[in-house]
């Protein structure tokens, strides 16, 4: 007699799968336990609905998490931002320490399915990448990533790859952002970085990390990054100095390695680090400059002074970095890197506060930010870093139509630039808005001159160059455009999808148009660039290619009009703009 024993049916489906669970669940528990349980009981029947308008089905509901399976990864991604989006509804009615907010990831794979649910490798990749993400986000693998990145018209993140919780191999993650238009703004990691992005200057390079806060409260979070900002733009006002951009530098703000590994991803030879500590009515920042090559400390620092004194620190810190670098100063530049000081030392702290929150690239941080700058203005109306700051949100505001009155934004833009121009005229930030500003008036020739008052007072600063070769290659000079965009690239290793769309621009106005495909297919955020790639392709006379890239972009970008974007490019050139529509109308819209 056989005793065969029969299990329970496996059957294998390559199928997306999204965890996501209950930010500080334990918390919320403790501190009102029935309360959190109605709460999320009924968030989760809620949510249990919605996955099935999106094809899918939740396998499993745990106290503080959800399990659920969709046909396709663009139907797990579209789910995972809808159920943040539901979350913020719920949390409307409820105090800022009992809002539930989740975080979820998402992966692609063959899984195991049985009676009692799903299972395998795949299965745990999600958990693992919930584990990670930040809360209110959705953390998704490169598997992901390759599905849904032409299809839905969300901001992508390279994080890079990822080592992951008892999974063997490290996982290449992207952080998706509802908001697209930000994310083209923000630096990124790239999965193939330029081969030309990361050789050594031939002067004194240094990179600043972002200074640890020692303080207890978010507080002191965003008075590190702000100091750290600003040693970053003091350094970068020296010719001599080569100094990577603030993006690629915040970077490092969560990872911990020693400053040589720091130094040799981006390249420098010199790594700055420091702490702050803020107690009452003083500040305690400590500095030091390695030198990579040797992996020793070449000057170190502690000031422990009263807050009032902040100006002086961050003057002491530049000038002994320049002088441990054995840069040459020229009087000129010493003069510039003398910050212009507010009468109000609250309105310092509320522009630091606006920075805090403007480099997240969206629509209610820029709003934050914007709230910031002006109540650093009322404090001291002369200030002339807050009055450009607070242009920049409102030039932010009107190349994304986040207001109600884009024409009246570019307006008040203009007028906080000639403000902050007036008040500060060493400032290379007034000049940079400015330059903005005359470009989209179709300006150009007081947008070149504005941009190059800003870079001779700034030659280091990354996005003005970048934004100055976008106005070069609209003025009609694309190759000046490409120098500067590589230079861009080169003080800002981890640059935004921006500096390739400015770059992928360029050359289709020379008509390289391999290079324009090329370019634009380095892009995290690919939907933002389907217009130049169709239009390329069109050109090449790859019609049939143009046009399914077309189609791709009618379902991301559905009010897209093509008589409405040549009344707005500010083209100097009337063949430049004609040439683009020409290859736009070849490839189908």
């Amino acid at each position: 007699m056989n005793n065969v024993s029969s299990g329970p049916s496996i059957t294998q489906k390559l199928g997306a799968v999204l965890f996501a669970d209950v930010v500080g669940y334990s918390r919320l528990m403790s501190e009102n336990e029935m309360d959190t349980y109605n709460a999320l009981k009924s968030l989760m029947s809620l949510l249990e609905e919605t996955c099935a308008r999106f094809h899918g089905r939740v396998v499993e509901v745990r106290g503080d998490g959800v399990l659920a399976l969709f046909e396709t990864a663009t139907s797990a991604v579209e789910f995972g931002v809808e159920l943040h989006r539901i979350a913020a509804q719920h949390n409307q009615d409820r105090g800022d320490s009992q809002r539930i907010k989740f975080r979820a990831g998402v992966h692609l794979g063959e899984i195991l399915i049985d009676d009692r649910g799903i299972h395998g490798d795949n299965v745990n990749i999600a958990a693992r990448l919930q584990e990670i993400a930040e809360p209110e986000r959705v953390y998704v693998s490169s598997a992901v990533y390759d599905q849904v990145c032409n299809r839905l018209r969300y901001g992508y993140e390279f994080l890079g790859p990822k080592n992951l919780k008892n999974i063997l191999s490290p996982v290449s993650t992207y952080c998706v952002r509802s908001e697209v238009a930000g994310a083209t703004m923000a630096g990124t990691m790239r999965p193939d970085l330029p081969g030309d992005v990361l050789e050594r200057p031939d002067t004194p390079s240094v990179a600043i990390l972002p200074f640890s806060s020692q303080g207890g409260d978010e507080s002191d979070s965003w008075i590190a990054d702000g100091l750290t900002d600003d040693i970053i733009m003091n350094l970068s006002k020296f010719r001599n100095l080569f100094v990577i951009a603030r993006n690629s530098s915040f970077f490092f703000k969560t990872q911990t390695m020693p400053p040589k590994e720091a130094a040799r991803r981006l390249n420098v030879r010199y790594v700055a680090r420091g702490s702050v500590r803020r107690s009452a009515s003083r500040i305690r920042i400590t500095a030091e400059l390695v030198d990579a090559t040797t992996e020793r400390t070449i000057w170190a620092e502690r000031f422990d002074r009263k807050i009032d004194d902040i100006f002086d620190i961050l003057d002491e810190v530049t000038e002994c970095i320049v002088a441990a670098t054995a840069v040459m100063i020229e009087s000129h530049e010493k003069q510039r890197m003398i910050q212009a000081i507010p009468s109000d030392l609250e309105a310092y702290g509320s522009v630091l506060q606006g920075q805090y929150h403007i480099f997240k690239y969206t629509r209610n941080d820029n709003r934050k930010a914007q709230s910031f700058y002006e109540n650093a203005l009322d404090r001291d109306e002369g200030y002339a870093r807050a009055a450009a700051a607070l242009s920049r949100t409102l030039n932010i505001n009107w190349r994304y139509s986040w207001t109600e009155d884009p024409s009246g934004a570019l307006d008040q833009a203009l007028g906080f630039a000639q403000r902050a121009i007036e008040l500060d005229p060493t400032d290379a930030r007034g000049f940079g808005e400015l330059g903005y500003v005359h470009l989209y008036r179709k300006e150009h020739d007081a947008a070149i001159q504005s941009y190059q008052r800003a870079l001779a007072l700034n030659p280091n600063d990354a996005d003005m160059h970048s934004d100055y070769a976008d106005a070069l290659a609209h003025y009609g000079d694309n190759e000046t455009a490409i120098t500067h965009l590589r230079q861009a690239m080169r003080l800002n290793p981890y640059f935004p999808d921006q500096y390739l769309w400015h770059l992928g621009g360029a050359y289709y106005n020379l008509r390289r148009y391999e290079d324009s495909i090329e370019t634009i297919n380095k892009m995290n955020n690919p939907t933002e660039g389907q217009r130049l790639l169709a239009a390329s392709y069109a050109q090449l006379g790859q019609t049939d290619l143009a046009r399914q890239i077309a189609d791709k972009h009618r379902s991301a970008h559905p009010n897209f009009s093509l008589s409405r974007w040549a009344t707005v490019q500010p083209d100097k050139l009337e063949e430049d703009t004609q040439h683009f529509v020409e290859g736009l109308k070849k490839a189908g819209f």
